[in-house]
């Protein structure tokens, strides 16, 4: 089950939701927009090697905003620190950015209970875009997770827990 608009508001006051800064007319009817922090990264490997070593150049976006290219992944963050150990975030891109040739969390979008820091996004476009640092780019909405609740994401790996950059990915 999906929160609402209100139940997200309701839940921030409550503490049981973290979004910082919050502001209420970011929220939406069944989310809350994010929005695009003041770096990204992109990899600087011509190849990518998923179990090696990879390097990655930080791009801080200018005033004028950074023109976006096709054929990188460009890794950045929210400006929003979001979490909760009650509900479980389900961050998106939203359709305004799609109908730009924007992809947002294109492979992981679904958090999890107890994480709660800046988050990473996986930025892809196919055709050059300008974005800028702080606009709008998704929402997140958040979901009432059902059964038993053993562990938090802490207790499985928690090595994003404290992201605050864009965190590269982390192969075994």
């Amino acid at each position: 089950m999906v929160l609402t608009g209100r139940k997200i508001i309701e839940a921030v006051r409550k503490g049981e939701i973290v979004i910082n800064p919050f502001d209420e007319a970011a929220v939406n009817p069944n989310s809350y927009n994010y929005r695009l922090g003041a770096t990204l990264r992109t990899l600087e490997s011509e190849v990518v090697d998923a179990r090696g070593k990879t390097e990655y150049a930080e791009h801080p976006i200018p005033d004028e905003g950074l023109v976006l290219q096709p054929g990188r992944v460009y890794l950045g963050t929210t400006v929003e620190v979001i979490g909760s150990d009650r509900y479980v975030p389900s961050l998106i891109g939203r359709s305004s950015m799609g109908r730009l040739g924007v992809f947002l969390q294109i492979s992981a979008d679904l958090g999890n209970l107890g994480v709660v820091h800046q988050w990473t996004l996986e930025i892809v476009v196919c055709q050059p875009v300008r974005l800028y640092a702080g606009m709008t780019v998704g929402q997140v909405s958040f979901w009432m997770p059902t059964g038993d609740r053993t562990t938090t994401y802490e207790g499985y790996f928690g090595s994003y827990s404290e992201a605050v950059l864009p965190r590269p990915g982390q192969l075994n």
